[in-house]
């Protein structure tokens, strides 16, 4: 049975390299949104409540019903919601920071390139198609002689 369609291009797809430096990439992802995580809820929201009168932003809700023997408390929870916030705009600024010096470092490699293709000696210019046909008279000339 041949390959083609969907499945066909699935395969290829997976089997590029890109797939694995994909898996690393979200990996590594995970690992980096669970230390910011911490960072936000262990460190910058205590100094922040601190600063802002004791408050604990985890705490924070709005209770829309209490809970009873049977059912539980309905809230709505808008401190978690603030932790997800800064927890979004340390993780976009850490990245911006790793793109900018991603694309400074290849910039850099591509200038470095260029200023060595322009430090190489050029080839010389082929000479004129008159100079080359007199240059093959003079050559038939000498074998001539």
């Amino acid at each position: 049975m041949k390959d083609t369609g969907f499945f066909a291009e699935f395969r290829k797809f997976i089997s590029r390299g890109n797939v694995v430096d994909m898996a690393v990439g979200i990996a590594a992802g995970a690992a980096f949104t669970a230390i910011v995580n911490s960072f936000v809820n262990d460190i910058i929201n205590p100094i922040i409540g601190l600063l802002i009168g004791g408050v604990d932003f985890s705490d924070l809700q709005i209770v829309i019903r209490h809970a009873t023997e049977t059912t539980p408390e309905v809230a709505i929870r808008y401190g978690l919601f603030i932790n997800a916030i800064i927890s979004f705009i340390i993780i976009s600024f850490a990245l911006f920071l790793m793109v900018k010096a991603f694309n400074k470092l290849k910039e850099n490699a591509k200038k470095k390139e260029e200023e060595a293709k322009a430090a190489a000696p050029a080839a010389p210019a082929a000479p004129p198609a008159d100079i080359q046909l007199l240059t093959e008279i003079r050559d038939l000339l000498r074998k001539q002689n």
